[in-house]
């Protein structure tokens, strides 16, 4: 814990004993890792928890001593542990503001008694005990710096052996493994910016020793480690020093100088200050410049090595032959792949790309274009730092070369941290700027080979950018170097091959709503639609893609209609053979749905007889899609009965058994929008559709519970024998009520839909007044959300219809925040809310309630303003009218008799 604190925690710039903790990223990791220690430590360490400090921890404490209860005797400013020493000393004193512990058990305690600021505690400790370790097991143990092994701490300890040292011995070593547990937590910080990595140090040292001996042709007499031992991050330098940055050290000696003590860091290769004479240990100052790697340091020190380094590597033609002949092998198969990694050849290859001869960097980048196929390889190739040589490649004047640099970076980007560093690198500014290649040779096909190469380049690019553009900041940094322009104008090209990746990278941006927006202004819809009708499959898949993930915004489903994207949807449809194109149309298919222009089109083109044939025998996302696009189309009359007669009643049933939230979202939307029609309604009821319905009240996806009572609503409402069928599910009744203690507002506003329409039985209104409805609707009424404002109002005026139901919600303060929906601007609710304040004016004190809340006055305004005649002024809510008057009326009948 020393160490971490004073060498990796981040402090102010105070002096030491006063400066502060920085709340940084860093800081914050260290301090939980510390309290997940402190808090464990009484269950995994009981004995130890008990050791009585040398000297208490003190801090300044924002605990309340009201906080403390058993355990502690407690004052108005002050609490004691009754816990104590042998001496009869309590372990914890406080005395506002100050707090001292002398226990690990009583620092856990304290920490389950801070709940929410534990992590504030554990900052103001840390910051009022610089050196926690000397308090707790005494000055004379205070042996945790930076060259301490864990058998020099024992040794120093056993020397003055007593009854507390074999505890005193364990918590030492339970420290120590907690400072080592910290440093390599902040390791990975460092690791993340290091500009050589541990792995390319390593294979560096590792090619050299390859070349090294004592013939006059090698390049070194002799490389190696000064220490044997590797961290699991490839380190080799001692933890506290690699909080510097520092990977490893190694004895190096040349053929034409002395041996060298050299440090490899993040920052770069430099000269130490060697290894003393008496305990061997390695000075670590810097003795002059840095290198930016090994190679380059040694050339620069010794003349030898430089000679004969150049010829081992100077023979460009031999190396070209080299690269051929492996091209000779089958690089798409993965025993060769991985043997050239084996071999070392991947070092080699990226070593190459930093040469001067064009040929060999082409050589190089075609070997590996091929063998980073394989996901082992990509990282390997990311952790060699190979990818930012790869990005500067892509400034080069040579357009093969940029080719084939783009291709490999768009295999060696699938995953996120090669992503990242394509990014960190100004690799997406570079690859944006590929784009601009073709846009003089994009109208027609290119006529001469400098315009195909112009074609390929930007190709290449764009590869680069879909592969990119998984990552949230990479799309980001593609729309701000001016990519959708660009991707835009390459959309106008007939070349297929270059319009994939095109296409690709839109389909991933579009799910940005940023790019949506750019993608409209851009007129790239229209490109898309008439890209549907190419003869390629992934490009009508990728273009179906990007038009779901755009649909979402109503402007767009209508540039799809009017370019006449709907009907090469709509024959897409029926090419069931490849399913992730069926899967992209079908999606796309559902979302132009949301526009009841489209679901006319659509009729038109039969989609839904389609779109009901592909309920069976097709994978759940596709399955998801046309669940969801019948259950837009379902809001038409003449669409429900086409399903219904189409036989897609039945197999939509069977699909509310799954597990898929998802698809359960979207099939009980599609059910409830059948119910409407009696007819189906009777399928659904004979098919127990209305108890799976009902079962997935009890579903754990919020969407899922509030789709299904959505979905209940139509069912009650249309079936014969409504009141008998709810009665019918046991328990059903008591699982909606509570369903009102939800913390989901579309649940709430879904649940109180249904309430409206079981309460319609009286019978089932009197089970559920019996289960508590009427409080828990009462609790709701102070809600904002006009959707729940509206289903609210209907069911308090519903139940109102029993009992005393209508006292009991003037009872639980329902009636006041009621008045106040009538402020809002939907009329809806202002429709439900006068018709509840109606039923609730049945009762004298609500009336007088309301009226005090100046509900008439509200109620006339609304009526007024909402009325475009003097007939419908007459005739237009007349349940308006009547609640005034009756409100009015019981008013001051209620003020004479007071």
């Amino acid at each position: 814990m020393g160490v971490a604190l004073t060498r990796s925690a981040q402090w102010t710039a105070a002096g030491q004993g006063t400066g502060t903790l920085e709340m940084t990223p860093l800081n914050e990791t260290i301090l939980n890792e510390i309290i997940m220690f402190v808090e464990s430590f009484i269950h995994k360490h009981p004995q130890e928890a008990n050791y009585v400090f040398v000297e208490p921890l003190e801090w300044k404490t924002d605990l309340d001593p009201s906080a403390f209860q058993s355990g502690y005797v407690v004052s108005a400013t002050g609490v004691v542990s009754e816990e104590v020493d042998k001496n009869g000393q309590p372990l914890l004193v406080l005395s506002v503001p100050q707090i001292q512990i002398r226990s690990f058990g009583q620092l856990s305690r304290l920490l389950f008694i801070a709940k929410d600021t534990k992590l504030k505690e554990a900052q103001a400790c840390i910051e009022a005990n610089r050196n926690p370790v000397a308090k707790i097991l005494g000055m004379d143990c205070n042996t945790m710096k930076e060259d301490s092994s864990l058998l020099n701490i024992l040794d120093k300890m056993t020397e003055d052996y007593g009854p507390e040292c074999e505890i005193k011995m364990k918590i030492a070593i339970l420290l120590k493994q907690l400072d080592l547990h910290l440093l390599d937590h902040c390791l990975k910080y460092i690791l993340l910016e290091i500009r050589l990595n541990p792995w390319a140090v390593k294979n560096d040292i590792e090619l050299l020793k390859r070349f090294s001996g004592k013939g006059e042709q090698t390049v070194l007499e002799s490389i190696e480690y000064t220490s044997d031992y590797e961290f699991s991050n490839g380190c080799r330098a001692p933890p506290w020093r690699q909080l510097h940055g520092e990977i490893c050290y190694v004895l190096v000696k040349p053929h034409d100088a002395q041996t060298l003590c050299v440090t490899c860091s993040a920052e770069g290769v430099f000269l130490n200050g060697g290894k003393t004479d008496t305990e061997g240990e390695i000075n670590y100052e810097r003795k002059g410049a840095i290198y930016k790697d090994l190679v380059t340091f040694l050339k620069d020190k010794s003349a030898k090595f430089s000679e004969n380094m150049s010829k081992q590597g100077g023979n460009q033609t031999a190396t070209v032959i080299a690269l051929c002949s492996m091209k000779d092998f089958n690089l798409a198969q993965e025993t060769c792949q991985l043997a050239i990694r084996d071999v070392g050849g991947l070092e080699v290859l990226i070593n190459l790309l930093e040469t001067d001869e064009v040929r060999c960097k082409i050589g190089s980048l075609k070997i590996l274009k091929e063998i980073s196929h394989n996901p082992q390889i990509r990282r390997n190739i990311v952790d060699l730092g190979g990818l930012p040589i790869m990005v500067n490649i892509l400034d080069s004047p040579h357009k093969s070369l940029k080719c084939l640099a783009a291709e490999t970076i768009a295999n060696v980007a699938k995953f996120r941290r090669a992503r990242r560093a394509v990014r960190y690198h100004g690799g997406i500014t570079k690859l944006v700027a590929l784009l601009d290649c073709a846009q003089n040779s994009i109208e027609h096909y290119p006529s001469s080979l400098y315009d195909e190469k112009d074609v390929e380049v930007a190709r290449c690019g764009a590869l680069a950018l879909w592969s990119c553009s998984k990552s949230y900041l990479n799309k980001e940094a593609i729309r701000k170097a001016g990519g959708i322009p660009l991707l835009a104008q390459l959309l106008k090209t007939s070349h297929e091959n270059m319009l994939i990746p095109v296409v690709g990278t839109l389909q991933e941006c579009a799910s940005e709503e940023n790019y949506r927006a750019a993608i409209k202004a851009e007129r790239i819809i229209e490109n898309l639609v008439k890209n549907l009708n190419s003869e390629n499959e992934q490009l009508q898949e990728h273009c179906a893609m990007a038009i779901y993930q755009c649909a979402e915004d109503e402007e767009t489903r209508d540039l799809v209609r009017l370019h006449g994207g709907l009907k090469p949807l709509a024959s897409l449809l029926n090419k069931t053979d490849n399913k992730k194109r069926l899967a992209a149309v079908t999606g796309a298919v559902w979302k132009c749905s949301i526009s009841k222009e489209n679901v006319t089109k659509f009729l038109e083109y039969r989609v839904i007889e389609t779109l009901v044939g592909l309920l069976t025998d097709q994978p759940e996302e596709v399955l998801v899609n046309v669940v969801g696009a019948l259950g837009e189309c379902c809001q038409e009359y003449e669409n429900r009965v086409l399903v219904r007669k189409c036989g897609g009643i039945q197999p939509l049933v069977k699909l509310l058994v799954g597990t898929n939230q998802a698809l359960l979202v979207n099939v009980t939307k599609a059910v409830g929008a059948c119910a409407v029609e009696p007819e189906s309604m009777m399928i659904i009821d004979r098919l127990d559709g209305v108890r799976l319905l009902w079962s997935l009240l009890k579903n754990p996806h919020p969407n899922v519970k509030a789709s299904a009572a959505w979905a209940l609503c139509p069912c009650i409402e249309n079936a014969k024998d409504a009141g008998e069928m709810v009665r019918s599910f046991v328990g059903g009744l008591e699982l909606v009520v509570n369903l009102l203690k939800s913390d989901n507002k579309e649940v709430l506003a879904s649940v109180c839909a249904a309430i409206t329409n079981i309460a319609k039985d009286q019978e089932n209104l009197a089970v559920i007044t019996d289960h508590g409805v009427v409080p828990l609707l009462s609790k709701l009424a102070n809600t904002n959300n006009d959707k729940l404002r509206r289903h609210l109002a209907e069911a308090i005026s519903r139940c109102c219809m029993w009992g005393r139901n209508r006292v009991a919600f003037g009872e639980h303060k329902a009636v006041a925040p009621l008045v106040s929906y009538l402020k809002s601007k939907d009329t809806n609710v202002h429709r439900a809310t006068a018709q509840a304040l109606y039923q609730l004016s049945e009762d004298a004190n609500n009336c007088i309630t309301i009226h005090e809340n100046g509900a008439v006055k509200m109620l006339l305004l609304k009526h007024i303003y909402t009325c475009s005649s003097i007939e419908s002024f007459l005739s237009h809510e007349m349940g308006i009218i009547i609640s005034i008057l009756q409100i009015k009326k019981l008013a001051l009948r209620r003020g004479r008799n007071q």
